[in-house]
């Protein structure tokens, strides 16, 4: 079986003896030391700066099979099955898509082959991201609404999800299923903190506004205050690197 073309653009080396934990090459892969962020996070828990600008190097890549991961010498059982797909191979090598993109694209198909659907929502989410920073709307709108499928597929989601969900829905311009989910968890007089982001969520619908809003648009002063989904995604005392190291479902 052919192996699938290593995604291009990935970040410049600066460590080697990185060894793939599906096909066994030794490669030089960057490792990713995060520094806490100093701006309010979007809607979205998308980071602040400067967090938020070191996106391609949240993750490695073999540069032989193209298995995708935050620590490309960890892989699930499941994980050579999905690289060996050809839906995995289409893609690496989908040149319509941005080539970060692709990685964390990569990265979902893994996850959601092994069952872990949040994960793979997050991942699918990240590239979305990567999406808004070139200024394609049309693949951040798609991807928004394949990780709300995703989201929407596995366990069942807390209060704080459910508004990341919303904000998903909003900006990928899907008006009535933002506003119905907001309603729904309203009705369930979720806390103060959470309501205050439902509001905003439903001003910006009802102005169809699709646009990226901080957190501190929503929760007042200080700005710095994480999100409501943020309180409780960071656990105390374990850092930004701890909640990305969950969140990439490591």
């Amino acid at each position: 079986m052919s192996q699938p073309r290593p995604n291009p653009g990935s970040a410049p080396a600066a460590s080697s003896g990185t060894v793939c934990g599906v096909c066994g090459t030794e490669s030089r892969q960057v490792p990713f030391r995060p520094v806490a962020p100093e701006q309010a996070p979007d809607l979205d828990l998308r980071p602040g700066q400067p967090v938020r600008g070191t996106m391609a190097r949240w993750l490695q890549q073999c540069p032989h099979c193209g298995y995708s991961a935050p620590d490309i010498t960890q892989a699930h059982p499941a994980a050579a099955q999905a690289v060996g797909a050809a839906n995995f191979r289409a893609l690496l090598n989908d040149a319509s898509h941005p080539p970060l993109a692709r990685r964390f694209l990569a990265w979902a198909l893994v996850l959601e082959e092994t069952g872990a659907l949040h994960a793979a929502a997050e991942a699918t989410l990240h590239a979305a991201w990567t999406a808004d920073d070139l200024g394609r709307a049309d693949l951040a709108a798609a991807w928004r609404l394949e990780a709300v499928a995703l989201w929407r597929s596995g366990p069942p989601l807390d209060a704080e999800q459910r508004v990341r969900v919303v904000d998903a829905l909003r900006r990928a311009e899907a008006w009535d299923d933002a506003a119905d989910t907001a309603h729904a968890l309203l009705r369930e007089s979720p806390p103060e903190p959470v309501v205050q982001v439902l509001m905003l969520e439903l001003r910006l619908i009802e102005a169809q506004d699709t646009g990226r809003h901080s957190v501190a648009t929503a929760l007042p002063p200080p700005a710095r205050r994480p999100h409501v989904a943020h309180q409780k995604s960071i656990k105390r005392g374990e850092g930004l690197r701890g909640w990305l190291k969950r969140l990439f479902g490591r």
